[in-house]
Formats: C-alpha cells, structure tokens, sequence
C-alpha cells in the first residue's frame, strides 16, 4: 500500500503544514541522495528543506533553522527498501 505524502510538512505543531498522524507513522527524507534525520520541514515542490542549526534556539525557543535547496524526496519508513 503507497500513501501520496503532502507537498509540505512540518513537525512544529503552530505550523499549517503539520500533520501529527502521519509523522507518527515515520517520514523519511532524501535530500540530494542522502537521507537526512535532523529536517523541520520540507517542501517537495520547491525544492528545499529546513534543518535545526546545532543547537542554537530562537528567543521563543524554537531552534533556528536554515533552509538549504535541492532535490527532495519523502517516504514512509515501513515501506523503505532495505539496504
């Protein structure tokens, strides 16, 4: 069974593009061939993800984040190909 993954997502729970349900189940994120463990937030069709710089927070205490752009691919972890 394949679920069609949003365009966008989030994991902080004030954005619009978060979705708690679907994060439970695990998303993996393929960013320029490499899988990435750290992503805030992606966005397919623009191309860019956003990764917490160290451990730097913003004065709400949020962590701050950078966004950097290329190829983006999600998945489901229980349908990953094992390596």
């Amino acid at each position: 069974m394949h679920d069609d993954l949003p365009d966008r997502l989030s994991t902080d729970p004030t954005s619009p593009f978060h979705d708690a349900e679907l994060l439970e189940r695990g998303i993996g994120i393929r960013f320029k061939g490499v899988e990435k463990t750290n992503v805030e937030e992606y966005c397919v069709s623009e191309g860019w993800i956003r990764v917490a710089a160290g451990k730097t927070l913003d004065r709400k205490g949020r962590p701050l984040t950078l966004k950097l752009k290329g190829p983006v691919e999600p998945f489901l972890k229980d349908d990953a190909p094992e390596a």
